[in-house]
């Protein structure tokens, strides 16, 4: 009786901390968080990821990316005014120094300045509110259908709000950016000054996940008293890239570094073979376009050993295409469900050819017409 119940408590406390493993795998802190893979558009784990929250300088993230927009037309050299002031944390600017907008990329992602926050915004749009609108617009084409910006900082206000969920879709948008995604992966980055011409400062960047997490590959810090510790930043491990995002965090690092862990030990890549490079055109200058299908990558969980591939294109396509225009996709099964579903883009342009275009109109005409 005694040998049963010590093999009956052994296996009891087996159970239990089983129970607490799995459990320690995804426990946060967070009042929201998200683990999201960019890769096939899926959050991985997640907890109140809709739910509207302050996100405090994380917000700098949209300010960094539309001002890296805009430096690309126009990398405009901004003077430094009364107007530009702000609390908090600071590139440190002063009346009449003269920086670029990229630098100001630098001092908003380094040092979370909210000095070079207001000078974008004021430079870019001038004024706040109209700078608040343009953030606003590209949160709706980002998909970011939770969120409504009010300061270019992230400096509080009860109408500023995001979602952990909305975060983590502009993290993404903004690692596409090859500005953007540059900097944001700088342990620190240096500004020489256009006035006075020899000042220069190193900035040292707040995220430090970037030298406590080897596969971090990016990201923004945010703290206010209303919206407590933010964090949203990028991860990549064999091709693999993954964004987290904690809202009212107390142990973000931490917190970070478990979610990717959790993450990356349950998903991999793999490349996918479709066995189609081109696609028939009708009424282009060209008879055919090329597809980017070559070593096409999709996300499966890590204990997937057999894969089903699905390829989906129409028969031909109809001149004038564009360059990287979804035209078809890939489905990923494993025992008849759906892992992913990547999309099949074109490789170049090609033209419409009047001529061809238009017999072949006259004939699909006619067959409507007899139809």
């Amino acid at each position: 009786m005694k040998k049963m119940f010590s093999l009956l408590l052994s296996w009891l406390v087996c159970v239990l901390s089983t129970f607490s493993v799995h459990a320690e795998e995804v426990t946060c802190s967070a009042s929201a968080y998200v683990l999201y893979c960019p890769d096939n558009g899926k959050i991985l784990l997640s907890e109140n990821a809709d739910r509207q929250l302050p996100m405090a300088s994380t917000t700098k993230i949209m300010t960094t990316l539309l001002t890296l927009e805009e430096a690309a037309v126009d990398n405009r050299v901004v003077e430094f005014t009364d107007a530009m002031v702000a609390e908090g944390s600071s590139m440190y600017l002063k009346k009449g120094e003269k920086v670029t907008l990229y630098d100001l990329a630098v001092g908003m992602m380094m040092q979370s300045g909210n000095d070079a926050a207001n000078a974008a915004a004021l430079t870019i749009a001038g004024s706040f509110e109209a700078f608040a609108d343009l953030m606003n617009e590209k949160a709706a084409v980002i998909g970011m259908k939770h969120t409504h910006f009010v300061t270019p900082s992230g400096l509080d206000d009860e109408n500023h709000y995001s979602t952990a969920y909305d975060m983590a879709l502009l993290m993404a948008y903004a690692m596409q950016n090859e500005d953007f995604a540059f900097i944001t992966s700088q342990t620190s980055m240096e500004v020489h000054f256009l006035y006075p011409a020899d000042k220069f400062i190193t900035y040292p960047n707040h995220n430090k996940l970037l030298k406590m997490y080897k596969d971090c590959i990016g990201g923004k810090t945010g703290f206010t008293d209303a919206a407590g510790r933010c964090l949203v930043t990028a991860a990549r491990r064999d091709d693999l890239d993954l964004i987290a995002v904690t809202l009212n965090d107390r142990s973000d690092w931490g917190d970070h570094t478990e979610l990717y862990e959790a993450g990356f030990s349950q998903y991999k890549t793999v490349t996918v073979d479709t066995d189609m490079d081109s696609i028939g055109v009708v009424g282009g200058e060209a008879d055919s376009i090329s597809l980017n299908t070559e070593d096409l990558q999709v996300v499966v969980p890590a204990d997937t050993q057999e894969i089903d591939t699905q390829v989906y294109l129409p028969v031909f396509l109809y001149a004038p295409i564009r360059q990287d225009v979804p035209v078809g996709k890939v489905v990923c099964l494993a025992n008849g469900e759906v892992l992913s579903e990547t999309p099949i883009t074109t490789a170049q342009n090609v033209d419409q050819d009047r001529q061809k275009r238009s017999l072949f109109t006259y004939i699909k005409d006619l067959l409507h017409w007899h139809s």
